[in-house]
């Protein structure tokens, strides 16, 4: 039994080293990336501003009952018969987490995917990282690295992931303190009611929460036919179906249904649940989660792609 322990404890150890350098090649291809899409996107973003202490103008608005005269712009308000006040937007940084899940189901890509849903979910953190530092956000990911207000958290935040160590499962939360918003990225595979025992004490701390759905198209359409043999990335069990295309509906009807259980009890605790494709466009994820950061669902509020 000893010498079995042994073999298994060197296996897992070739594993991670293995899993370790396929990171460390992954993450700077994904901050390229990043880079270009925060760029491409950065035109269009206008921050996360709200009224607040400031020194930079941001509207005028009309004087209500009980405010100071001291906020009243008089220039402003003897162009007509309306008393407006002057408001300045809200500089104190905010703190946002962000989070990635590289275990390895992460690293499935079908041939109907250009990148596999770990290079898209690690794409999709550095740029929001990179464009909420350039608001002047604090950006911090729990385990991995302590907040930081830095135009260049992005690249930090990359070196940090570098250096960590794989962990399987939703992050450790206990550093993360008062009131900020975190942002979970990954496939969320587990079952809907495991996955919301480990985030409703999150939202009962106060925290808001943005979760982002990965998944391959291949997971959403099942386009196995005849002989197939499926294997789980986590637990190496193996599947054989003689007639993968028998599958098909129950697998697709039990697939939605989780994600539209989990979508509908995120809802409920008032955090966000956006569910993006491999095959879209990366952008259209970022947009997505950045609207909710800013507190302006979009239009389609329950998926990104169809």
């Amino acid at each position: 039994m000893a010498a079995i322990g042994q073999i298994v404890e060197q296996t897992s150890a070739g594993d991670a080293l293995t899993r370790a350098r396929q990171r460390a090649s992954l993450v700077p291809d994904c901050m390229v990336e990043a880079h270009r899409i925060a760029n491409t996107v950065i035109a269009g973003w206008h921050g996360r501003r709200k009224r607040g202490i400031g020194e930079n103008f941001w509207q005028f608005r009309p004087y209500s009952e009980g405010e100071s005269f001291a906020r009243i712009d008089w220039r402003r308000s003897a162009r007509d018969d309306h008393t407006y006040i002057r408001d300045r937007e809200w500089e104190a940084a905010h703190t946002v987490w962000l989070w990635a899940d590289l275990s390895p189901s992460m690293m499935y890509k079908s041939t109907l995917a250009p990148v596999s849903k770990e290079s898209r979910a690690l794409v999709l953190m550095l740029a929001l990282a990179e464009i909420l530092a350039r608001s002047g956000e604090r950006i911090g990911c729990p385990g991995v690295m302590e907040p930081v207000s830095a135009r260049n958290a992005a690249e930090r935040l990359a070196t940090a992931i570098l250096h960590t160590p794989l962990i399987n499962g939703l992050p450790d939360t206990t550093m993360i303190r008062g009131s900020s918003d975190i942002v979970l990225i990954g496939d969320f595979l587990d079952d809907a009611d495991a996955i919301m025992e480990k985030i409703a004490p999150l939202a009962r701390r106060g925290l808001r929460g943005h979760l982002v759905e990965i998944a391959d198209p291949a997971e959403d359409s099942f386009p196995y036919a005849g002989r197939t043999e499926f294997t789980d990335p986590e637990t190496g069990e193996k599947l054989i179906s003689g007639r993968a295309e028998g599958l098909r509906d129950d697998y697709r009807r039990a697939y939605l249904a989780r994600r539209e259980n989990l979508g509908e009890q995120l809802r409920r605790l008032g955090w966000s649940f956006v569910h993006h494709s491999t095959d879209r466009l990366a952008s259209e994820a970022l947009v997505a989660v950045h609207m909710y950061l800013s507190g302006t669902p979009p239009l389609t509020s329950r998926s990104v792609a169809p």
